[in-house]
């Protein structure tokens, strides 16, 4: 269940005055980290937008983020079936551990597919880079003909490649075009939420 502000006593506290609160990048679907929150400190989540856990080390509140200002911006919120754990869905401000990656749990503890919002996100923070010292940033500075060109040559070439059943090359091929296609989805103002949920729109 999703919880609001209005809804936090469908939490249950009774069962133990810390619960479990697991953090998820929003955009990856990586988990990020695990503490503990009481009462306070999710109502405290809520009232700051970021996330904020109870610290059994400092035995006080503690907001992430509030040293490094690598925050955790809070998206959404949801309990599980029990309503005695719960999930943050946050935007991750720098990285989330103490030792500099991405995750608590090591930077390889991610599903494979998250790495296309992490593609995304590079190509967004290239937008607007020196065109001579970027490809990303030289696409942008080009006419939308050009990311409109590219992204059909890329998509004959995948399927030429698919046609000649050489798998390597369809590879390679299939990651160009999808790489054009995020340079272009962007260059018209969508991401590839946008196109996914076209996609959970079509599954019903």
């Amino acid at each position: 269940m999703q919880l609001t502000k209005q809804n936090l006593t469908q939490v249950d506290f009774a069962k133990s005055e810390l619960i479990p609160a697991i953090v998820q990048d929003a955009r990856t679907g990586v988990i990020l980290m695990q503490g503990f929150m009481n009462q306070e400190s999710l109502a405290v989540t809520f009232d700051k937008q970021k996330v904020t856990f109870y610290s059994r080390s400092k035995n006080r509140l503690w907001t992430k983020g509030e040293t490094s200002e690598n925050y955790l911006e809070v998206v959404s919120v949801h309990t599980d079936c029990d309503y005695d754990s719960i999930l943050v869905l946050a935007n991750p401000l720098g990285p989330t551990c103490h030792l500099g990656t991405q995750s608590c749990f090591g930077d390889a503890a991610k599903p494979a597919l998250s790495f296309l919002a992490q593609l995304e996100q590079v190509i967004v923070a290239r937008k607007n880079d020196d065109p001579e010292a970027s490809y990303t940033a030289s696409l942008f500075a080009k006419d939308l003909s050009r990311s409109c060109q590219k992204v059909g040559e890329e998509g004959v070439e995948v399927a030429l490649a698919a046609m000649k059943h050489d798998n390597e090359e369809l590879t390679n091929e299939s990651a160009d075009l999808l790489y054009h296609l995020i340079v272009l989805l962007q260059r018209q103002g969508l991401e590839l939420k946008d196109v996914v949920a076209c996609l959970q729109g079509r599954h019903k």
